[in-house]
């Protein structure tokens, strides 16, 4: 499926021309989906030590750290659209060949500002399509039409996987800028208070299928498996109609003070500035004041709709709540195809789920909202799949927390 290159004069147009599907439904619709040009780069990163610091309580800021190289990327390039996938521990991203040299930039500024501000180590790597093809896999993305003014990409066909294996290994890989340099992180913020579960238990979940096994069989059981959240109220989300809870100070502040403050500014100033920020909208949340055409219910109601809690990255990757009945039935059709050798499959349920958000403008409806479980989602469930290589079955589960 590959192709020599992109239509326009720099290929910046190709994600935001693809056509948008609408049902979540059509994910594993192969019509969907077109392959990356050849002269793009993938761009994949991951916190290094991220179950250590989950295991430490430090969800939000892996979830930060995860977000931080999209939102880095976005600032970097003037808010032009391009493909990327929210990780939970990680990002991928597909950038054409003239915003190179600013994405390397941003994520080598992103991966200074994780280990020195985070104290987390953020790894990155930016990939030629072309030889991730050389190597036997694809890039191929759809888009995804979440809301009226949210869209995220969907990635297939198994390049995206090996990216990030090649950047594990060492074979690829961007350099932290000099001590002191930081990314442009305007917008990223994780002020909502986790969404507890409202029908029995916040489930992160990953399918992933496995190198050659029949994909028309893969396509029947992601069918299968989509279809049972499809049954769910409101497919499964996570987040209330009306948006998620907000109080203050919100919980997320420390962080957020982090990645919003500018080189030179001391760290207690850019506090200061929030502290002041939230408390107003914290008044305008619960008295419903409009103010300067900012009206905090639609901003809440959008919230819930633009929520980004399933997606597809070479393989099916939801945060859903669900009830006990439905999540037994995803488990015995997953137990049954991982015992056909079909996929591999890693599930990990918890009490609530958590939020990182991209808000560009707060008088828009463009804001994007990363979801993610509160007790290490994707992550853990993702740890499973590795500590289970091997087994018969490769069946992994993470029992329910409290």
């Amino acid at each position: 499926m590959a192709t020599g290159g992109s239509d326009s004069a720099d290929g910046s147009d190709f994600f935001a021309e693809l056509p948008a599907f609408e049902r979540f439904a059509d994910v594993v619709d192969e019509s969907h989906y077109r392959p990356l040009p050849d002269d793009w780069w993938i761009s994949v990163t991951d916190v290094v030590g991220s179950t250590a610091a989950i295991a430490a309580g430090r969800y939000k800021s892996v979830n930060l750290a995860g977000a931080s190289a999209i939102s880095a990327v976005m600032n970097a390039l003037h808010g032009a659209s391009f493909p990327f996938v929210f990780g939970g521990d990680g990002a991928t991203l597909a950038l054409w060949p003239g915003a190179r040299d600013a994405v390397a930039d941003a994520l080598g500024r992103t991966v200074r500002w994780c280990r020195e501000d985070l104290d987390l180590e953020l790894r990155a790597a930016l990939v030629p399509v072309r030889e991730i093809r050389a190597a036997g896999h694809d890039v191929d993305v759809a888009r995804f039409q979440a809301a009226p003014q949210a869209s995220y990409a969907m990635l297939a066909g198994g390049g995206v996987a090996w990216a990030t294996a090649a950047m594990k290994s060492g074979r690829y890989a961007v350099a932290a800028a000099p001590p002191g340099a930081r990314p442009d992180l305007a917008g990223l913020s994780c002020r909502w208070t986790p969404m507890p579960a409202r029908r029995g238990a916040i489930v992160s979940l990953l399918v992933q299928p496995r190198e050659g096994a029949p994909r028309d069989r893969v396509e029947r059981l992601l069918r299968a498996v989509v279809a049972e959240i499809a049954s769910l109220d409101g497919e499964g989300t996570p987040v209330p109609a009306e948006g998620p809870g907000f109080r203050w100070p919100p919980e997320g502040l420390e962080l957020e003070a982090h990645a919003g403050r500018k080189p030179g500014v001391p760290l207690w100033r850019e506090r200061i500035t929030l502290v002041l920020a939230t408390l107003v909208a914290w008044i305008l949340d619960v008295t419903g004041w409009k103010v300067g055409g900012f009206d905090p219910g639609n901003y809440r109601r959008t919230t819930a709709r633009n929520a980004d809690f399933r997606k597809f990255d070479d393989g099916l990757r939801l945060t859903i709540d669900c009830d006990a009945a439905t999540q037994s039935r995803i488990e015995a059709l997953l137990r049954d195809a991982a015992a056909e050798g079909l996929v591999d499959w890693g599930l990990h349920a918890q009490s609530a789920a958590l939020m990182t958000c991209i808000v560009p403008s707060f008088m828009r409806d463009d804001h994007l909202h990363f979801v993610d479980g509160a007790d290490g989602g994707y992550t853990r469930a993702a740890l499973a799949i590795k500590n289970s290589q091997g087994d018969n079955d490769r069946e992994i589960r993470v029992e329910r927390q409290a």
